[in-house]
């Protein structure tokens, strides 16, 4: 079966991207064929993985010395007491920097062991097998990992490139339907902030790539983390071209925080209902043209997101919503930075708004 790589290449690190199926079948293989030795190795797994992947990393790994975590996928399990508890391992059984720990889950389990893997002793070895969607083709690519405190999502993190990325597509298949939308939702951004023609094959292939068919999953997963990829390397720490990367965010963050974490909205969810909102917004404005907004929200309205903003939220929740946005990490100023849409392939990142402005439009999207 074939394997894709892609290779990024940082002013810290250089790695790799695999892409396939049935590749957790041969993780023992792909770490001799790249050279990546430990002696020592803590699997941090998400606890909503089916039994026979982890059986099937475990027994792969069996030559080495392995320790073992299962954590809940929760953005509220993604704090500080969850990141000791890793520590806690690392240090009772002397890991040190030439030792390993491997992220076998979806977003949240990868950002919280990139932070811890960060932070212990100044770094070691850090390998992730993102195991969601959402997780291949964003969360895992580029080193942004972070965890949340009560002022927001995402607050509190490092900038952390991994050793080495590996997705197995095959995992994909023990996905309920929503986390399939969920991971959908990055794959829809990187295409708006493509091209044109990234998004065309999208929305020709729309119901088969949520299906999860060959080839149309593989290549879509492939598409966007070529994007994210050109992204990463040109502004790896998102001093300025990287923050293409956000469209959609400032509001999905927002939204998120505003309920609370709840499970009514989860981050994939956020996302398209962000990039919605950012459409939206983008027409107000004036830079993007009403029928390709029109062409976005069609698009949307295909995906089958239960979520929608008016079921989740009501007008007295504006100034809440507004003040996450203004607390967002982007921030540098009194103004609201946004990343909007021009056009297909044009973006508009550190769009300044008067947050006033923002509010009367948040009041005017809410019942």
């Amino acid at each position: 079966m074939k394997i894709n790589k892609i290779n990024i290449k940082t002013n810290t690190k250089n790695y790799s991207i695999l892409i396939g199926r049935g590749l957790v079948n041969k993780i023992d293989k792909i770490f001799k064929d790249r050279n990546i030795t430990f002696e020592k190795c803590l699997v941090v797994t998400d606890k909503n993985i089916p039994n026979i992947f982890k059986k099937t990393l475990y027994t792969k790994l069996k030559s080495k010395k392995i320790f073992k975590i299962q954590l809940v996928p929760s953005e509220k399990n993604k704090n500080y007491i969850t990141i000791e508890k890793i520590h806690k391992i690392l240090f009772e059984r002397r890991f040190n920097r030439s030792d390993c720990v491997i992220s076998f889950g979806g977003g949240i389990i990868g950002d919280i062991v990139g932070f811890a893997s960060s932070t212990f002793k100044r770094g070691l070895k850090f390998i992730n097998i993102p195991t969601t969607l959402l997780s291949q083709v964003d969360s895992s690519i580029g080193g942004k990992t972070g965890i949340n405190n009560k002022y927001g999502k995402n607050l509190v993190g490092s900038f952390y490139q991994p050793d080495l990325v590996v997705s197995d597509i095959n995992i994909l298949n023990s996905l309920p339907k929503r986390e399939i939308i969920c991971g959908y939702a990055e794959i829809l951004k990187s295409s708006i902030i493509d091209s044109y023609r990234n998004f065309v094959y999208l929305d020709k292939n729309l119901e088969k790539i949520l299906k999860l068919k060959s080839p149309f999953i593989e290549n879509s997963i492939l598409e966007a983390c070529n994007l994210k990829k050109t992204v990463v390397e040109k502004d790896v720490d998102e001093k300025n071209f990287r923050k293409v990367l956000n469209l959609g965010h400032t509001f999905a963050h927002a939204y998120e925080s505003t309920l609370g974490f709840s499970k009514k909205l989860n981050h994939g969810e956020a996302v398209i209902l962000g990039i919605k909102s950012a459409a939206e917004f983008s027409l107000q404005r004036g830079i993007l043209s009403k029928e390709q907004l029109n062409i976005i929200i069609n698009h949307i309205n295909r995906i089958g997101l239960k979520a929608k903003i008016n079921s989740l939220f009501k007008k007295k929740d504006t100034d809440k919503i507004l003040n996450f946005m203004k607390i967002d990490k982007k921030n540098n100023s009194e103004s609201i930075n946004l990343v909007l849409i021009k056009n297909f392939g044009k973006i508009q990142i550190d769009f300044q708004i008067n947050p006033l402005i923002l509010k009367r439009y948040i009041f005017n999207s809410l019942k």
